[in-house]
Parts: C-alpha cells; sequence; structure tokens
C-alpha cells in the first residue's frame, strides 16, 4: 500500500529509517533501530502541540475546581500532600546523588535528589529547592515533564516544560520522550566520570553493575553493587573489600535523614523503578511506530520484530537472575503488590519473589496498565495474540524458554482475568 499523502516526508523517512536499521543485527538490545530518534514533534505525533491528558493535569484540573486542596506540612512543604492525592507512597523514595539534573548544583552526596513514584507518575524533590519536579506517564504521548515551584504563588501550578525532553529523549529513552536510570562512578561531591556509565539500567542489569550514584538500602547478602560509594576511594576498597558501604538499613553515615520523607532508598523500589521506566519507553515508542505505520500503510505488518523484542522485555526473557535474596521496606512491597488487578485465585503480576528474580509470575504487570491500554487497537491487540500464542506453545520460544509449562499455564489464566482483550485460554 503507498503511503497516504498526508503522511509527511519526514516521518516517511523515519520509516524507511527504522526499516532499514532493522535488517542490521546487533544495534541495540531491545530492537534493531531502536535507538534513533522518533518524529515525535512531527504533525502526525505533535509531541509539543497536543494536549496532555495524565495524572498530573487532572490534578490541576481538581486544584483549579476547589475541589481539593494541598495544604503544606510544618516545614512548608506540599510534597505530602501532593504524594497523597497522586497516590505515590512514601516508601518508593529513593535517593540519587550524582549530579544528573537540571538541579544538579543543588545535589550531591549530602543532599541527594528523592525520587518517588507509582505507575502513572514520578516526583523528584531536591531539599532546600522550592521546586518540584514531575514526570506523568500521558497514555497518548508518553513521558511528559513538569515543574512546580513551591514559594511562586498561593496556589499550586503545575507548568509543562518541554526542554527536558533535551535529555529525556534520546537513544538512551529508545528515541522518544521518557525515561532514565544511568549507573556511575562519582567523585566525592556527586560529579560523574562518564567513561563509567551503565546505561540504561533495567532488569536485565547484573547488580553489580547498578545504582552508581545512588543510595540503597536493604539487605542483598554477597551480591555486589556500585551503591552508596561516594568517590575514587570508595570504589577502589569495594574492590578489595566487597559491600563494605552495602546491606545497610540506616544512611545517617551519609545524608541527614530527617531532610526526607522516609529514611530509606530502598533496594526493592529501585528494581522495580528500572524495570518499569524501561518498560514504559518501550511501549511509548511501540505506540509511535503503530500510529506512524498505521497512517502510512494502513497495518502493523512491519512491526514483528518489536513484537517480538517487546515480548521478551514483558516476559522478562532476559532478567539478571539474583544470586542471593534480597530484602528491603517491608511498607514498599505491601504498596506496590496491593496496586493493579488479581486473577479469580487471587494471583498477581504484581506479587514479588526477590529470592532468585523480581517477580513471581515472569510477566510484567506493565501488560495491565493504562498506558499498554491506550495502544492502537491493531498493535495492542496483535501484542495479546502474539503473547499467548507465545505461552500456549508445547515448543518454548525465545521469549519462553526460562517459563516452565506450568508457570505459562498460570500466566495464561492470570492474563485472561486481568487484561482486557485478552485471549481466554
Amino acid at each position: 500500500m503507498k503511503p497516504r499523502d498526508h503522511v509527511s516526508a519526514a516521518i516517511r523517512l523515519a520509516l524507511c529509517f527504522a526499516a532499514g536499521l532493522n535488517l542490521v543485527p546487533g544495534l541495540a538490545s531491545d530492537f534493531q533501530g531502536s535507538t534513533h530518534l522518533m518524529p515525535f514533534d512531527e504533525d502526525l505525533i505533535g509531541y509539543g502541540r497536543t494536549k496532555d491528558t495524565n495524572a498530573v493535569t487532572a490534578l490541576q484540573g481538581r486544584l483549579d475546581a476547589a475541589s481539593t486542596s494541598l495544604p503544606k506540612d510544618a516545614k512548608g512543604s506540599l510534597l505530602p500532600a501532593i504524594l497523597r492525592d497522586l497516590g505515590v507512597p512514601v516508601a518508593s523514595q529513593v535517593l540519587v546523588f550524582s549530579k544528573t539534573s537540571f538541579q544538579r548544583e543543588r545535589i550531591g552526596p549530602s543532599n541527594p535528589r528523592a525520587l518517588y513514584f507509582n505507575d502513572s507518575v514520578y516526583v523528584g524533590h531536591v531539599p532546600g529547592s522550592p521546586i518540584l519536579e514531575f514526570t506523568a506517564v500521558d497514555p497518548a504521548l508518553g513521558a511528559v515533564f513538569y515543574t512546580l515551584d513551591e514559594s511562586s504563588v498561593e496556589r499550586p501550578r503545575f507548568v509543562r516544560t518541554d526542554q527536558c525532553t533535551e535529555c529525556h529523549a534520546s537513544a538512551r529513552t529508545m528515541g522518544v520522550p521518557g525515561h532514565l536510570v544511568r549507573s556511575f562512578e562519582t567523585d566525592e561531591s556527586g560529579v560523574v566520570d562518564l567513561l563509567t556509565a551503565v546505561d540504561p539500567v533495567n532488569h536485565r542489569t547484573p547488580l553489580s553493575d547498578r545504582w552508581g550514584g545512588w543510595y540503597v538500602t536493604g539487605r542483598h547478602g554477597n551480591q555486589t553493587h556500585r551503591g552508596n560509594l561516594v568517590g575514587k576511594a570508595a570504589f577502589e576498597r569495594q574492590r578489595v573489600h566487597p559491600n563494605h558501604s552495602a546491606n545497610v538499613t540506616n544512611l545517617s553515615r551519609w545524608i541527614e535523614p530527617s531532610k526526607y520523607l522516609a529514611p530509606t532508598s530502598d533496594i526493592v523500589a529501585l528494581m522495580v523503578l528500572e524495570h518499569q521506566q524501561h518498560g514504559q519507553n518501550f511501549i511509548t515508542r511501540l505506540g509511535y511506530e503503530a500510529r506512524l505505520q498505521l497512517s502510512a500503510y494502513g497495518h502493523v505488518n512491519y512491526l514483528r520484530p518489536q513484537i517480538d523484542a517487546f515480548l521478551r522485555y514483558v516476559l522478562l526473557a532476559d532478567e539478571a537472575r539474583l544470586g542471593s535474596p534480597i530484602s528491603g521496606s517491608e511498607e514498599f512491597r505491601r504498596a506496590f503488590e496491593a496496586t493493579g488487578p488479581r486473577d479469580a485465585k487471587g494471583r498477581s503480576l504484581r506479587d514479588l519473589d526477590l529470592r532468585t528474580r523480581l517477580f513471581v509470575h515472569p510477566c510484567s504487570f506493565l501488560i495491565q496498565g493504562e498506558l499498554f491500554g491506550a495502544l492502537p487497537a491493531p498493535l495492542r491487540d496483535r501484542i495479546l495474540a502474539r503473547l499467548d500464542e507465545a505461552l500456549a506453545s508445547v515448543i518454548p520460544t525465545d521469549a519462553t524458554r526460562h517459563i516452565d509449562p506450568l508457570q505459562r499455564a498460570t500466566l495464561r489464566e492470570i492474563l485472561a482475568d486481568t487484561v482486557h482483550g485478552y485471549p481466554r485460554p
């Protein structure tokens, strides 16, 4: 089918470029061509011109209608009230001290940036700064960025800032406006050593390469990671005395915990965050690709490699296995597992294993989310059909080889009960 007349030359070029890259093996860990920048500001997607509709804009609407309020706490901060309104658990707090934010001058090992998250929004806070940072997961646009100045007005106002896409729309975010977790060695002030970068970090990354520039609380046995290591001397000592700064539940040797809403930077929250943010980038990328191809060709037949790669991610086919059990904040675990649907037998894709892998059932909870549900129907239906086909197959596929037959049958039952449009077994 010939491209329709209204598809721009830039979009046609992007489609051809993607198709060409998909023929060359080894260009990306997700699918060949997944790192090139999508034309998200072109007419069809119109990222910068399209009205955002997400958790942050919904909160702003409630504030404008005076149907909700955000009282300040004893410290004069709106943060606790915002987290409550958005349904973001305080126990999701993770702390990053590498200077990798637009507020980098305020961030350092003694004053890390706190991040809080749920499935639909990420919130950033740097102690001493009046600026709160937000990223909403928008069903149509992917990641959309906002700031809120606590000191500027009496009525809170979220301000969209597309300038964040200068860093948050790159090869590292799969070429779409998205999120990014990175791991660096840093000096004593939090300045990163770019030569030591591991990025993007997700569930496929070995623990030994994770969390450089982050604080980490929780127990992980003799497994090593790069967290809690500040400066060259700490990294050198790590090579001789592994875990000398690890397996901790208290960060008071590095920070003043009273500046934060929680005393933790939870290891389990970090692991969920890493899996979630890259998976959301993947879904956003698939949505953009589908919209372009439906406009150009009227079908999504050329997305077979992307779908296959996505199934590998969703089914955690390349997950870095745990060498020892992980234990973190029970409060975060309860909050995370309590969210989302359960099947008729009470099973959930959010049930955490933390002994040899992240989840009890090796399929991502993101398949149940609003972002996935908002994919163009021809793509969403095809993904679900291919997923069921892979799980039902007697002969394991690349995406299911790590899942035994009983687990595959269990996943089909959970998905049929909890995902709209999933084929009934």
